[in-house]
């Protein structure tokens, strides 16, 4: 019953069944990565736009002091 097993068969389907897990799993992290850096990215972001805006508003109240001023 044994004897009629091909092996060369047998690892043959495990390599593919491995490449094809590894991929998948290779997949999924890369994409969950992806969606990580986006979302790390747009926090910079945010917080890169209220750093000007606070340096626009210190600015446009020097310039309203200095044309008071004059």
């Amino acid at each position: 019953m044994f004897q009629d097993i091909s092996w060369g068969l047998v690892i043959y389907q495990i390599i593919a069944f491995g490449l094809i897990t590894l991929f998948i799993l290779s997949f999924t992290l890369f994409i969950k990565r992806l969606l990580k850096n986006s979302v790390e990215k747009n926090n910079q972001l945010k917080t890169l736009e209220k750093k000007l805006d606070k340096v626009i508003e210190i600015l446009e109240e020097e310039k309203n002091n200095n044309l008071t001023k004059s």
